[in-house]
């Protein structure tokens, strides 16, 4: 497969409940790219008939662009596993996107090249926050890290990868688990790094906007004990219907351990030719894994940088209900 000037590919853009102006700068940022030959595929999680003619109205009826909607909303993790459902066999690469981002003009251009070494390449984005446009960061500094740490902590933003097209052949369906770390680019990228490799690029190749209605945030302050204390019981609420002290324990395994869980497993099950290192990567985190493993791959990427001190004490907060699960499987 190409993967220069002329390869083709799909651009794969989750949209529900859009701000109307962020949304129409998106969409001329990815109609200005310098490199062409692509189709953006929108996914409607719901106002299908609403997006679709702001989208001709916005764009002047550029046939690259197509919204397809459906009747029942998913949430952004389903939709976007909607929208890459929907990418044709004769595409070379995928490109992920959100509604609210804006892309530098040779973003396609520059990171499409690099499929022809990784299955998955990812760059970085300068941090805005509206309504000022104020630089909360230059760079989302993400970095290249071994399979085991990045099952721990993601370093793929998915409005800043591009992957090549038969990754989807292992990555779909999407793994589920009914919490918020459950996300499609955490998933995409361990694919990619259990198979092909992943590429993390130092270039700054968009802006990633911050606003009141983002779903994951980029850069956030740092919640006092008391703060995670009492968003992890709202999470509990969200998630397990109860507040209670188990439904506490129950959220943050899934916050952590749970999620990895699913992955690995998935990956365990689904990878037929596997990247070197594929075995040691995934034994920390997959069912039946032995505690010496796991501690000693969080602790080691905790000194490498590779995880932050947050994500480690996830894990940390995870462990009571991981063991608890573990004993009775005895």
């Amino acid at each position: 497969m190409s993967y220069d000037k002329s390869s083709f590919g799909i651009i794969a853009l989750a949209a529900y409940k859009p701000d109307w102006t962020l949304f129409a700068a998106q969409l001329r940022s990815i109609q200005n790219q310098t490199h062409a030959n692509f189709e953006c595929l929108i996914s409607a999680d719901g106002g299908f008939h609403e997006i679709r003619d702001f989208v001709s109205r916005e764009l002047g009826g550029d046939e690259r662009f197509r919204v397809v909607g459906f009747d029942d909303r998913l949430g952004f993790y389903g939709n976007f596993e909607r929208a890459v459902q929907q990418v044709p066999e004769r595409a070379a690469w995928v490109a992920l996107s959100d509604q609210d981002d804006s892309w530098y003009p040779s973003k396609l251009e520059l990171m499409i090249p690099y499929l022809a070494g990784a299955s998955l390449v990812a760059g970085q984005a300068r941090v805005v926050r509206l309504p000022d446009n104020e630089v909360v960061s230059s760079s989302t500094r993400r970095k290249n890290v071994a399979l085991d740490a990045l099952l721990a902590q993601n370093q793929v933003t998915g409005s800043l990868c591009l992957f090549r097209r038969e990754l989807l052949d292992l990555a779909l369906p999407f793994p589920r688990l009914n919490t918020i770390s459950q996300v499609h680019d955490h998933w995409l990228a361990v694919c990619a790094k259990s198979t092909g490799g992943v590429r993390v690029l130092e270039n700054v190749v968009q802006d990633y906007v911050q606003h009141g209605g983002n779903v994951l945030g980029e850069v956030g302050g740092r919640k006092s004990l008391f703060g995670s204390f009492k968003h992890l019981r709202q999470l509990a609420g969200k998630y397990q219907g109860s507040l209670g002290p188990l439904a506490m324990l129950k959220t943050a395994h899934e916050l952590s351990f749970g999620w990895r869980k699913v992955m690995a497993d998935a990956l365990r099950t689904r990878v037929e030719v596997a990247a070197p290192g594929f075995d040691e990567g995934i034994a920390p985190f997959e069912s039946g894994h032995t505690w010496t493993a796991t501690i000693r791959a969080l602790v080691l990427a905790l000194r490498r940088g590779d995880v932050a001190l947050s994500c480690f004490l996830e894990f940390v907060a995870g462990a009571p209900f991981e063991m608890f699960l573990k004993g009775r499987r005895r």
